[in-house]
């Protein structure tokens, strides 16, 4: 239905006073694996609290949002409960909104205590997009939309973090590689990950975007190893140290990238990188360029990169465009911007071999 949220499941998870967290419900049903999975995720301390407040990610091809909150000392309701985590599991990536939604709901439940109360407001959102508290909150879904999810991306701060380096996260993101990004601090982490699928604004996927993930062997397993393109974020410094799980590493708390021994060729700079990184600088610098504006400005250039590209292509019998490497090394370009230029044929479909 237009404006539903395409929402699949949603779960409870309660801390008592005793700091044991246990799920005590959900509907229609989550796994007792997923369970595992999103009461590790509902401890994720910060740096200023035991717990983060909202925090998403994506497994097995769905996202999750979990958001929680700390019950108040004098909650009826709740008497032996410190903190309650709702989990609602999606189709969609749409922090903004699954948030707005986990607000309503925790509202209701901290009142009530009564998961079918709960329920009852998450089963309208589900069938009209749309729900009404008792105490007049009020969420409805066609207030948000996919497009402002992508868009919602702070890639000012990227550049200005990493500089003309930022060319090699966007080369990787364009090359269709393995991106892992570390920092100890998860929301540094969230709020950095989530920009970066906009350097390739032209493809507006974030359905490889994994913005927090540990290292445990399932979800590298789940998640990582049946892909050979993605973005993952990771709080374990040990992620250094796996290689094998990464074409380009973003050592976000040091301001560091490294690239893997396997990509080094594919990720060699040349000319062309050197003067896309410069006009990403220099759009950054531009106090007039809004975050759009920003993302506007790389995605046109981009747009001219692949325009010029296509251009040095040739058409076979059915009419379609393809590039090869021989047609590319006629050229007598550098070898660098060859490599490249081959490489991101081959990711837009336009190689042939």
């Amino acid at each position: 239905m237009a404006g539903a949220c395409q929402l699949l499941s949603i779960g409870l998870v309660e801390k008592d006073n005793n700091a044991d967290s246990l799920f005590v419900w959900s509907y229609p049903s989550i796994s007792g694996e997923q369970q595992e999975k999103f009461l590790h995720r509902c401890n994720v301390a910060t740096e200023v609290s035991p717990h983060i407040e909202f925090l998403y990610s994506q497994s097995e091809r769905h996202w999750y949002y979990i958001y929680t909150t700390q019950v108040p000392l004098n909650c009826h309701s709740l008497p032996k409960v410190t903190f309650v985590s709702l989990v609602l599991v999606a189709k969609t990536f749409q922090p903004e909104q699954y948030k707005a939604l986990c607000e309503v709901l925790s509202s209701v439940y901290m009142k009530s205590a009564s998961p079918a109360t709960m329920l009852q407001c998450y089963l309208n959102v589900v069938t009209k997009g749309e729900c009404k508290t008792e105490d007049k909150m009020h969420f409805t879904a066609k207030d948000f939309d996919v497009r402002q999810a992508y868009a919602a991306s702070n890639l000012r701060n990227v550049i200005q973090i990493f500089g003309v380096e930022t060319i090699l996260i966007y080369t990787a993101q364009l090359l269709k590689k393995s991106i892992v990004v570390y920092h100890p601090k998860i929301s540094e982490l969230l709020t950095f990950i989530r920009s970066l699928p906009a350097l390739a604004w032209h493809r507006q996927d974030w359905s490889n975007l994994f913005p927090y993930i540990t290292l445990d062997n399932t979800d590298i397993e789940t998640d990582l190893k049946s892909r050979t393109s993605y973005i993952a974020g990771f709080t374990d410094a040990l992620i250094q140290n796996r290689s094998d799980l990464y074409d380009l590493l973003v050592n976000l708390q040091t301001r560091e990238i490294s690239v893997s021994p396997g990509a080094k060729e594919s990720l060699a700079m040349g000319k062309l990188h050197k003067d896309i990184a410069m006009f990403m600088v220099k759009c950054a610098e531009d106090t007039d360029c809004s975050q759009q504006q920003l993302i506007k400005k790389i995605s046109e250039k981009t747009k001219e990169l692949l325009t010029n590209l296509t251009s040095l292509s040739e058409t076979d019998e059915t009419g379609k465009s393809y590039i090869t490497l021989e047609l590319l090394r006629s050229r007598k370009m550098p070898k660098n911007t060859e490599t490249f230029l081959y490489n991101l044929a081959v990711c837009e479909g336009l190689a042939k071999y």
